[in-house]
């Protein structure tokens, strides 16, 4: 059973302890109750054989070794000693050995913490912030500090009043700081309780539930402050120093602080000293920033602030030292030349920086000057308002442009000055005065050419030149009925040109008497316009011998062909200005086929006129000046002749090599072609029909192509191969219409199958054949026998061109006839 103990002891004792500088470490808990000798560790570094074993370093004699063995007497303290150094000294071998045994007492949770001050007193100061610590209380523990068993947290247990808030006061669990809560920063009251008693605690263990703990009480006083707002100061600007002036202090009353300035002016214009003392660094412009409103900080020395910032104002006292002046130098106005005496014209208003509130700013204005000089006064200004107004009854005959000069000027004389151009505007008082009033007589040829200038004449305006009260706008009035003239005024002269602006004809009118008015554009303010402001223009037309005028430019004629010649298609008509008589004559017409009466201008033809020769002539008519031939005037006469139908229609080409395939072959026909030289009125669709035969209409059919074509081919299967002769009609379109009769001999032949006539057809009845001839011609046997060779050598290689199979010149070219 000793053994067992033994062995378990060894186990506990063998756990690390924190214990340095020995050749062996034991770690043993403090306070052990179990059996004595309490055996703390197997020593490895002793002999079994070692002899004269002992133990040093133990001045209470409570270590010892036995069989190896370190044992201990006594319970262990670590608040009376933490750790013991021994020395284990040994005789092995006939040599003396030793070696050291650090032994580290284990710290158990076996004291109880308590606060350092029996009697814990603090103050907090009125105005300090939320979360600011103004007092600290302490606890210890005589456990290891290294470990939980001394690891302090505190807590508020009670406060006592609780008013106004029960939650005053907070303290920091791990440091032990006391500090206001919300509640408390915002409603602690020295008048309403001067005092509190607040109940803590401190645990070890971190606060854990079963640590052991202490309570205490704190007594905390509430005391007033000197941290308040200072009174509001108010400096003179431009102050002459010496700086710095101090200007105002603050002082915190609760223990040593610093404090700083915050605001919106220049960096170190103020500043504040450790003892709150406030300054000013440099002189003040009123006009640069009037006031200032500065806060001031306080703050605990590690810069954490303590409390709200208090607030000092600072106001600027105005100093005349500010000159008035005007936002603008020069200023430009416009009055009217008949302004009454009184009128406004500007106002003008110098401003001054100074203290409205003070008489500084009151400024006076004073007219000093006027370029160009004048006999009159014509301006005044307001001494007091800086209103500008005429002085003169009015400015009639008065310079166009003034340039005033107007001083502002405060109490302390100090001035300014600015210009004011005042233009003086032109009205229409004056209405424009004709001199002479009659012009003429001006002499105009009848043959005047368009835009030319009659004369040039002028109104005299006395208002001022360049403006709408001098300028001028003209009218003729009366004689221009007819608009035969026109007016051009030039706007920088008020000249007015009388322009022609239709032909004159002396026949018609001879003389022009104008009456030509002139007023302004602007209506007049003064005065009327009267018989000088009209004036008379006399113009007399001069004759001019003119040639004569054709009624048309251009004659379209229509004459149909073939009518007898003779007969009068058109009258030219004409007539002279002056009178005079005209001659007429042809001009173009070079194969004389027409004429015109010298003098009655009857236009004739002089023979028939054929349509297919030439549909159109053109000439041109002479009309002459009967006492002057280098006056004249042309037309062009264009003649139309109609188309007669005078024209039957002709078959055109050649169809002797031609033939048609028996039987019949599908889409093979010959395609017949026909003209007609008439118009296309006459003869634009030509109608082919075969001949009312029941045999003929029967063997053949007429398909037309287009206007001028048709096809003609086998109506029937089959028809005996020979030469066919087939009667038919081509007929014109007009009514009634022209016909022509055609008999067409058609070859009938059988085909091969490309196509090719493989026999001769058959000879027309009536015509000789080839037994005739050789009758005939029995009599010669010489010709006889050269005649047969040839006929048969003509038959057995004759190869007419073959049609094509399908369709033979089924879509021909059209004919243009």
């Amino acid at each position: 059973m000793s053994i067992f103990i033994i062995t378990l002891t060894l186990v506990v004792l063998q756990t690390p302890a924190q214990c340095s500088g020995a050749n062996l470490k034991i770690g043993v808990p403090e306070n052990y109750d179990g059996i004595f000798p309490w055996y703390l560790a197997k020593l490895p570094n002793l002999p079994a054989t070692s002899t004269d074993v002992v133990v040093t370093g133990d001045d209470e004699g409570i270590f010892g070794v036995e069989a190896g063995f370190l044992y201990a007497l006594k319970p262990l303290d670590r608040e009376k000693q933490p750790s013991y150094s021994l020395q284990v000294s040994f005789s092995a071998s006939v040599q003396s050995q030793s070696f050291m045994v650090e032994v580290c007492v284990i710290d158990k949770n076996d004291n109880v913490p308590v606060f350092i001050e029996e009697s814990m007193r603090g103050s907090v100061q009125l105005g300090l912030l939320k979360g600011i610590s103004f007092m600290q209380v302490g606890a210890s523990d005589r456990d290891d500090r290294n470990t939980a068993h001394a690891d302090l947290r505190f807590s508020l247990m009670d406060q006592t009043p609780r008013i106004p808030s029960s939650h005053m006061f907070f303290i920091d669990s791990v440091t032990g700081e006391v500090s206001l809560t919300e509640d408390g920063a915002s409603t602690l009251d020295p008048e309403m309780c001067g005092r509190y008693k607040l109940s803590v605690m401190v645990k070890d263990m971190g606060g854990k539930p079963n640590a052991f703990f202490s309570t205490g009480i704190v007594t905390v006083e509430v005391t007033g402050n000197t941290w308040a707002s200072p009174d509001p100061v108010r400096l003179q600007e431009n102050l002459p120093g010496p700086y710095p002036i101090p200007i105002s202090q603050v002082k915190w009353s609760g223990g040593l602080v610093e404090y700083s300035l915050e605001g919106e002016f220049p960096e170190m214009l103020f500043t504040v000293s450790r003892e709150g003392v406030i300054s000013l660094n440099a002189p003040l412009d009123r006009e640069t920033q009037d006031q200032f409103q500065i806060s001031i900080v306080v703050e605990r020395p590690d810069g954490r602030e303590i409390a709200k910032p208090v607030e000092l104002r600072v106001m600027v006292g105005d100093a005349n030292d500010n000159r008035p002046t005007f936002p603008t130098t020069q200023y430009h106005t416009v009055v009217k030349e008949l302004a009454p005496r009184g009128t406004e014209i500007l106002t003008v208003q110098a401003a001054d920086n100074d203290d409205p509130k003070t008489d500084n700013v009151r400024i006076f204005y004073r007219l000093v000057g006027q370029i160009p000089e004048s006999p009159r006064a014509l301006f005044r200004v307001d001494r007091d308002s800086g209103v500008i107004s005429v002085q003169a009854d009015n400015l009639e005959g008065a310079a166009p442009q003034y340039t005033l000069t107007i001083t502002a000027e405060d109490a302390k004389g100090l001035n300014s000055s600015c210009t004011v151009v005042v233009t003086v505007q032109d009205e229409n008082n004056n209405p424009p005065v004709f001199t002479p009033h009659e012009y003429g007589p001006f002499h105009l040829a009848e043959d005047a050419p368009l835009g030319a200038t009659v004369t040039a004449v002028s109104a005299w305006d006395a208002d001022e030149r360049g403006g709408d009260s001098w300028q001028v706008n003209y009218r003729l009035e009366s004689g221009n009925e007819e608009e035969v003239f026109m007016l051009v005024t030039d706007k920088q002269t008020n000249e007015v040109s009388l322009i022609l602006s239709k032909v004159l004809d002396f026949e018609r009118e001879s003389e022009y008497i104008l009456v030509l008015s002139a007023q302004n554009p602007v209506a007049l303010v003064r005065g009327r316009y009267g018989p000088a402001s009209t004036a008379t223009v006399s113009i007399y037309v001069d004759d001019i011998n003119e040639g004569p005028i054709l009624s048309q430019s251009h004659y379209e004629v229509t004459v149909r062909e073939g009518e007898e010649p003779g007969r009068v298609i058109a009258t030219i008509r004409g007539y002279d200005p002056d009178s005079h008589p005209i001659r007429y004559s042809l001009r173009g017409d070079t194969k004389r086929y027409f004429s015109i009466g010298k003098y009655s201008g009857e236009l004739k033809t002089v023979q028939a006129l054929d349509r297919e020769e030439n549909s159109t002539y053109t000439m041109e008519v002479m009309a002459e000046d009967g006492r002057n031939s280098s006056l004249s005037a042309s037309t062009l006469v264009t003649v139309h002749i109609l188309d007669v139908n005078d024209n039957s229609p002709v078959l055109v080409g050649d169809y002797s090599w031609k033939y048609l395939c028996t039987p019949r072959w599908e889409d093979q026909a010959l395609v017949l072609a026909s003209r007609d030289s008439d118009g296309p009125q006459h003869g634009g669709r030509l109608n082919f029909s075969l001949r009312s035969d029941a045999t003929v209409r029967g063997n053949w059919k007429l398909t037309p192509i287009n206007d001028t074509h048709t096809n003609l081919s086998l109506n029937i299967p089959y028809l005996s191969p020979e030469v066919y002769t087939v009667p038919f009609t081509i007929s014109d379109s007009s009514s009634p219409p022209r016909s022509t009769f055609i008999n067409l001999p058609v070859t009938v032949c059988p085909c091969n199958v490309r196509g090719n006539c493989r026999t001769a057809a058959k000879q027309l009845q009536g015509m000789p054949t080839v037994q005739s001839t050789v009758g005939i011609l029995l009599g010669t046997l010489g010709v006889i026998g050269i005649i047969l060779i040839v006929v048969f050598v003509r038959l057995s290689y004759q190869n007419p061109k073959p049609p094509s199979k399908t369709n033979q010149e089924r879509e021909p070219l059209r004919i243009s006839l």
